[in-house]
């Protein structure tokens, strides 16, 4: 089904988008969280009438984006943002907050999905690329900022991010570690049954059996001692 996006969702899409997701993907997920809504008509004419207005005020010459590029090549961009002790992000920064935030400070106006950079997951210091036109990139400095605090120098990011790939790394193997002894728990419980399946019998099926054949040789030496009755 249609819906459009709220929000900037990684692999699906950015905000203001009409996008066509799974109808249970959109029912148990995107409707619950406030993250989309339905793409009526109404609501598609009007992120149209939007989409318009913003290509109104973006570069149509490779002239204009020569010159706008060299505009975004003496800015700056700042966001504050909450983050962890190893500097990943407790939420992202996206090319829509880089293209929001460009035209909310700087008046510039540039096409959301010709942000050339990956959501920003952690601290740190970027140069975004951003194409303006063809053959026409801009970049623009983009400062990913712990809140309440500033920016560690470049040897100390990149310390943070080794951690916290060392981290993540340690957190994947004892994910894999714990499927393997699930995985080895299942084999053995298989292998149990298995071996029950193929047990001796026990000491009380092998008295039930004799009890049986006792009662068999009851039963058929009360057969052979009876006789025809003597008149």
């Amino acid at each position: 089904m249609e819906v459009i996006l709220r929000q900037d969702i990684d692999k699906v899409g950015l905000r203001g988008e009409v996008v066509n997701v799974a109808r249970g993907y959109a029912r148990n997920f995107l409707f619950p969280r406030g993250l989309a809504d339905e793409a009526t008509p109404a609501r598609v004419a009007e992120v149209r009438k939007v989409e318009e207005r913003r290509a109104h005020q973006e570069a149509k010459t490779f002239e204009e984006a020569q010159a706008l590029a060299d505009k975004l090549g003496q800015v700056e961009l700042r966001f504050d943002v909450k983050a962890g002790p190893t500097g990943s992000l407790f939420g992202s920064v996206t090319a829509t907050d880089i293209t929001d935030e460009l035209w909310s400070t700087h008046k510039i106006r540039v096409d959301r999905r010709k942000v050339g950079t990956d959501t920003i997951k952690r601290i740190g210091r970027y140069q975004v690329p951003i194409e303006l036109f063809q053959d026409v990139t801009g970049e623009v400095r983009t400062l990913v900022v712990p809140e309440g605090g500033e920016l560690p120098p470049e040897e100390e990011l990149e310390a943070m991010a080794a951690a916290d790939a060392a981290e993540q790394a340690q957190a994947e193997e004892k994910h894999e570690l714990d499927l393997d002894e699930l995985d080895a728990a299942a084999l053995a419980h298989d292998a149990t049954l298995s071996g029950e399946s193929e047990l001796e019998p026990s000491s009380g099926d092998i008295a039930e059996e004799l009890s049986g054949d006792d009662f068999d040789r009851a039963v058929d030496a009360g057969t052979e001692g009876s006789g025809p009755e003597e008149a």
